[in-house]
């Protein structure tokens, strides 16, 4: 990875329109015909991801270490929500992003993303023996 001084502010977009299968009663967490939290979870994450497209190393990638969301506002079918994530701190390998959905001006939702960079064989690896071992 980049050094953390040139990593730290980069930014990252994504953008979705809210189908019926994107929604609460469609993936069986609620009754209403709004957007679900895990779709603006996968949004804000996919901003974080786009963000480090340049500031990785050749065979490295990142992993999703922890979340914590904020439900601001609901977002119905045909809503185009916009997501911004900006990286605000690096820290060994663990890089923290600030993010938010909008649709339109008004705020939809809010996250802290940490995601840690890994090796992606060496993981892969690792993962593969752990679950032999399982």
């Amino acid at each position: 990875m980049n050094s953390a001084d040139d990593v730290i502010g980069v930014v990252g977009f994504s953008i979705m329109t809210v189908r019926p299968g994107d929604t609460c009663v469609a993936m069986g967490v609620g009754d209403l015909p709004i957007v679900a939290q895990s779709h603006l979870i996968n949004l804000m994450e996919h901003a974080a991801v786009i963000s480090l497209d340049e500031h990785l190393e050749p065979g490295e990638t990142t992993i999703s270490i922890s979340i914590e969301t904020l439900a601001l506002s609901p977002a119905e079918i045909g809503a185009e929500l916009r997501a911004t994530s900006r990286c605000i701190e690096v820290f060994n390998r663990e890089l923290t992003f600030e993010c938010e959905v909008y649709e339109g001006e008004r705020q939809v939702a809010a996250a802290m993303i940490k995601r840690a960079t890994v090796e992606r064989v060496s993981f892969l690896a690792r993962t593969a023996a752990q679950s032999l071992i399982s």
